[in-house]
């Protein structure tokens, strides 16, 4: 087993990472929430059939009262309506404050429930088993929850460490190759903005079953860095924007498929090779590292490009939440695994960015 904490004060926790891990949930959440008699249990409908029976045989073994609750899957399920049902359901199962909520899925679930934990009953405990490459190196770590909005991805939120987080690697096992590669694009990403050795391991490993070989410490890799990062900044206040490299760009991606065509990892995929580009003309980033990057990406199945109209990408990049006082900080690469943030009026990024799109539209 390989473990790491996130040592905030007042709110630390271990992630856990071994093959197996899921048959010994119970002993795990236990040990964090001795007082705890009920867990309502949120997953969705691709993955309740692999592992919820399992997960609740575990829990229920270590003398917990539990209650499964299924979501349709994919992002639309991060909605007021879903959150509400959730709400109801966890209130007639008798939750209370003593007791808590697991996240068993991938970032919409970790997401969904994080959120439910945070404001149910004024806040209960939360524990995240991540299913999925990207909720796993990703979202199940650092305490951000949200749901989404008419106006935009992730506009209703709060940050709400989970008690722990467990990782059993053999869930990737059962992944499409589609949402493998998903959340490779923010594997991926840790390497552009912190880790270049991290970032040449993955192109020598080259494939899924390339990094399938090294996951644990793949794993440990990612998870180390994001917790390096909210351990000196929680809530986003500087250094954990750098964990926004590709996302402001690639939000827009997102929105220009309806939150449906295309996944978060292709959005931020692409949205990686916009910020390269996007310091390459400020004189920031050096011009060959959009070409690795963009190499990398195909490796693992990524695209390199995804049309958006100007007009959704302008909307997208005002409304971005790292805005502020009419400016905004993008996350730009100095060198492969040296990211830094750059302050710019809004006017002024759009003006820049209008210039790339209409050079990548041509």
């Amino acid at each position: 087993m390989k473990t790491l904490s996130v040592a905030l004060p007042g709110r630390e926790y271990e992630i856990h990472i071994e093959a197996g891990l899921l048959d010994r949930a119970g002993e795990y959440v236990r040990a964090v929430c001795p007082r705890a008699k009920r867990l309502s249990v949120v997953t969705d409908s691709n993955v309740a059939p692999l592992y919820l029976q399992r997960v609740q045989d575990a829990l229920k073994c270590a003398g917990f009262a539990v209650e499964g609750i299924v979501v349709p899957a994919g992002e639309s399920s991060k909605s007021l309506g879903m959150l509400g049902q959730l709400y109801e359901q966890m209130l007639d199962f008798g939750l209370s404050r003593t007791d808590a909520v697991v996240a068993l899925g991938g970032g919409v679930v970790g997401d969904l429930a994080g959120f439910a934990a945070a404001t149910v009953l004024r806040g209960v405990d939360f524990v995240q088993i991540p299913t999925t490459l990207l909720a796993q190196v990703d979202s199940s770590v650092g305490g951000k929850v949200a749901i989404d909005l008419p106006a935009g991805k992730n506009l209703a939120g709060s940050f709400w460490q989970p008690k722990v987080v467990l990782m059993d690697p053999d869930c990737l096992n059962t992944l499409p190759d589609e949402v493998f590669s998903d959340g490779m694009a923010e594997v991926i990403k840790y390497g552009c903005i912190r880790d270049r050795a991290f970032f040449h391991l993955l192109d020598k490993c080259g494939s899924r079953a390339g990094v399938m070989a090294h996951i644990e410490q793949i794993l440990y890799t990612c998870c180390a860095i994001k917790a390096d990062i909210v351990r000196a900044d929680e809530r986003e206040g500087g250094l954990r924007m750098l964990l926004n490299f590709g996302h402001t760009i690639g939000h827009a991606f997102e929105v220009a498929g309806a939150y449906e065509k295309w996944t978060h990892g292709q959005a931020v995929a692409v949205g990686m090779l916009w910020a390269a580009r996007l310091g390459a003309q400020m004189g920031v980033t050096p011009e060959h590292i959009e070409g690795e990057i963009a190499e990398l990406l195909t490796k693992y199945g990524l695209p390199r490009y995804i049309p958006c109209p100007w007009d959704v990408m302008e909307h997208a990049v005002c409304r971005d939440k790292k805005r502020g006082d009419g400016g905004i900080r993008v996350v730009l690469l100095h060198e492969l695994g040296q990211a830094r943030t750059e302050g710019l009026s809004i006017p002024d990024l759009l003006t820049k960015l209008k210039k790339l799109h209409g050079q990548v539209s041509l």
